[in-house]
């Protein structure tokens, strides 16, 4: 398999470093959108054809594989299907941008603790959304956070964009963060996102190259954060899927793919080039 098309000189050294010393590689992606087609149920995500076995694949010679992804860990586990995957029992699933790590070398779950404001903010929501004229908008209630769904909503551009407004404001009012997505909009702690998410992950393994791939507004601060890193020695790949509508970050990419299928084409090409080295 040819290598993708690397739209940036840092792109293409990112790539030559991953192949060049594997071992002190991570391989980090988002599950929505870059390794699991979107779909209106968040419940019924599930990996692409092919990602699972890009990644075990990968996973045989660079020093970490990871998937970061906003949703709780144990149940972007099961969504993904890596729990009964071979090759698989090295990755490490980074929940709630972070809050939480699951590995698969041992079924743990570790967690920071969640912050009272997202108590007080489920509390509230409810009567939100019904003053808002919006009660039937689907709320993902992932503990150490809360996601407003506007997708399955006769207008859902313009649900999200009314909603907003009225959000912000409980997010301010209960010291948390309003993270703005695909037709989603999520209450989270502050100080927690991939960005912040990735720089523990390289600071635990001594990476020096990341291939992360991502599709949304919430993969942006990864973004930010590896190409921050750049000006420190770290070599980074960063790929984009359009499948989550995100022009800016198809703007900040190295690679930008259509969509779940591009994302494992790339990954796939990479470990031929790590295999024929």
């Amino acid at each position: 398999m040819s290598t993708p098309v690397l739209a940036t000189a840092a792109g293409r050294e990112g790539w030559e470093a991953i192949v060049a010393d594997p071992a002190r590689a991570v391989i980090a992606s988002d599950f929505d959108g870059t390794l699991s087609p979107l779909v209106e149920d968040p419940s019924m995500s599930r990996a692409a054809d092919g990602a699972l076995d890009a990644l075990a694949r990968l996973a045989r010679s660079v020093g970490q594989v990871a998937i970061v992804t906003g949703r709780p860990a144990l149940v972007a586990t099961e969504l993904s299907g890596v729990t009964g995957h071979p090759g698989l029992g090295r990755l490490v699933v980074l929940g709630h941008y972070g809050l939480e790590r699951w590995e698969a070398s041992t079924g743990a779950v570790t967690s920071d603790p969640v912050p009272p404001g997202v108590a007080v903010a489920r509390e509230r929501l409810p009567g939100l959304l019904q003053e808002a004229g919006l009660p039937d908008a689907f709320v993902e209630d992932k503990g150490s956070s809360l996601a407003v769904h506007t997708r399955r909503l006769p207008e859902p551009l313009p649900a999200w964009e009314a909603l907003r407004a009225p959000l912000m404001e409980l997010a301010e009012s209960t010291d948390l963060r309003l993270e703005p997505g695909n037709l989603v909009l999520e209450l989270r702690p502050p100080g927690i996102d991939k960005g912040v998410a990735m720089r523990r992950l390289i600071e635990s393994t001594g990476a020096r190259s990341v291939l992360y791939a991502g599709d949304d507004l919430g993969d942006l601060a990864a973004f930010r954060a590896l190409d921050d890193l750049r000006d420190e020695g770290l070599h980074a790949v960063l790929v984009a899927a359009r499948s989550g509508g995100s022009s800016e970050l198809a703007d900040a990419a190295d690679i930008v793919v259509d969509d779940p299928a591009g994302v494992v084409t790339v990954l796939t090409a990479l470990s031929d080039a790590i295999a024929t080295r």
